[in-house]
């Protein structure tokens, strides 16, 4: 990278030619799923990723043209571009040093190829909203409606990714609802929990920025006649208890000297430029945000009280390896953001799905028509998607024994939906049901729950037909789930037991 020179970090892309610019891209994703997104990006980008030592997080170096691919990455939450690393930075004791060392830091940071691919990052969003006939809003538009608790991550209402879900597992959402993956509290291999203190703010700097003498960006930010003054906010996200100052008091200092370098203008809620400051322990990482709001909500436009994260869904579907022409269902679909990302990305694929809620099923439905009118739009030759929905039972399916190659669900946790005692007599006659419609020998389910104590007493009592071949830790709403990969063995399932 370039080296910070003053106001020369804000040089048009234009200016410098030569050698191809590249980009340090850092990604939040779901936590647990770090080697399958590592995996995916080495598979569509051919780039080889580094996984964080801060859960949920990898980073990897891509050309700046290959920037629409990486939005398209199916497992991967928020993007940002790294302006510098730190794996091993040493914080002062003392709190006033140690935030003047930040405020320091600032001047010394290579900022000329992060904001050149920021700027570019900028113009491939500008394309992609002119191509939108109708309805166009403006990303400053867009932040004041989702100020709410909808901007990136997940939606308090809503939109969490299952159920005791008012706020992300992995994210510490300040008044202003910014979300940012950052680990709250790490689960081991064992799942022995290990506490942090962390938290996360986005500080707006109250210092007043000269219009005049604001720093130009590129050609595409000029207003009309002068050139505009960028507005800018800081978000810090800080784990670890061994430092004197909190996220609030970091933002609120990086941000007043990151003002007074650039001449941009702080706000909050209409900002151009989303500048983060993540502290995890010793490390420390400076980004350029690149996405407005996080891209698991890609499918989703019918919420309901437990809805799944895309890229949670995407890492579930991946564990089980689909393969063309396999039969996957999702006996409990809930919104369909199992079934609907599997159509999506494994369309030679056929995907069924079901729930016992008439709500549900509508949800799901919905969410099906509002992804074939977006797939019309992007092609009006478009044939459809290989899914359907359907109301059942999930302890009587209406499908053949031995039918079915693969079943991905996300099951009840019994706190929204359901008991936890409702679960104790649910959760075998589920295994035992997805067993008989699963194929001998070659079936697998890929199940999340975060009822693990009844899951396992379930399938110990199953272990005849169902193999645990694989457990991923992950943090669901702040709650500490598993997802189980399981192998059907060649046993024969019985129609009917009595498990208790």
């Amino acid at each position: 990278m370039a080296e910070a020179a003053g106001d020369a970090g804000l040089a048009p892309a234009a200016a410098q030619e030569g050698a191809e610019l590249a980009a340090v891209i850092g990604a939040t994703v779901p936590t647990g799923f770090e080697q399958t997104a590592a995996e995916e990006v080495q598979e569509k980008l051919g780039s080889a990723s580094r996984i964080s030592r801060d859960r949920g997080k990898i980073y990897f170096e891509v050309p700046a043209r290959s920037l629409p691919q990486v939005h398209r990455l199916r497992s991967v939450d928020n993007l940002f571009v790294v302006v510098q690393e730190f794996k091993d930075y040493q914080f002062k004791e003392n709190k006033e040093d140690a935030l003047k060392d930040l405020e320091d830091l600032v001047k010394k940071l290579p900022w000329a190829d992060p904001l050149k691919v920021w700027e570019l990052n900028n113009s491939l969003k500008k394309k992609k909203t002119k191509r939108k006939k109708h309805g166009v809003q403006s990303p400053a538009s867009r932040e004041k409606l989702n100020d709410g608790g909808e901007e990136r991550g997940a939606d308090q209402s809503n939109s969490n990714d299952q159920e005791d879900c008012a706020q992300n597992p992995v994210a510490v959402e300040p008044a202003d609802g910014q979300d940012t993956e950052n680990p709250q509290a790490v689960t081991s291999r064992n799942g022995v929990e290990e506490e942090e203190d962390n938290e996360q703010s986005d500080v707006k700097v109250e210092v007043q920025a000269s219009s005049e003498s604001g720093t130009k960006a590129s050609d595409g930010q000029t207003g009309e006649g002068e050139a505009k003054v960028l507005k800018f906010r800081v978000t810090c996200n800080r784990a670890g208890d061994k430092h004197s100052f909190t996220s609030n008091e970091a933002a609120r200092d990086f941000g007043g000297a990151v003002q007074e370098h650039f001449q941009w203008k702080a706000d909050m809620t209409n900002f151009d430029v989303e500048v983060l400051l993540n502290i995890h322990n010793n490390e420390v990482v400076v980004g350029i945000a690149l996405t407005e709001e996080s891209l698991h909500r890609r499918n989703i436009t019918h919420f309901g009280p437990t809805t799944l994260r895309s890229t949670l869904a995407y890492g579930m579907l991946r564990l089980c390896d689909p393969q063309p022409t396999d039969i996957i269902v999702d006996p409990m679909c809930g919104t369909g953001a199992i079934p609907i990302e599997g159509a999506a990305e494994w369309p030679y694929c056929y995907h069924i799905a079901g729930d016992n809620s008439p709500q549900a099923v509508k949800r799901a439905a919905n969410n099906i028509c509002s992804l074939l009118r977006k797939n019309e739009t992007k092609d009006s030759n478009a044939l459809g998607v290989p899914l359907d929905i359907i109301q059942w039972d999930i302890c009587n399916l209406p499908l053949r024994t031995g039918s079915v190659d693969i079943v991905v669900t996300d099951m009840p946790f019994g706190k929204r939906i359901g008991s936890k005692k409702k679960n104790w007599d649910l959760y075998p006659a589920c295994l035992m049901e997805m067993g008989r419609i699963c194929t001998p020998g070659t079936g697998r389910a890929v199940l999340l729950t975060q009822d693990k104590k009844c899951f396992a007493k379930a399938l110990s009592r199953v272990g005849h037909i169902w193999r645990r071949a694989q457990t991923v830790w992950v943090n669901v709403g702040g709650l500490h789930a598993a997802v189980y990969l399981l192998r059907r063995t060649w046993e024969r399932a019985e129609e009917r037991r009595s498990f208790w």
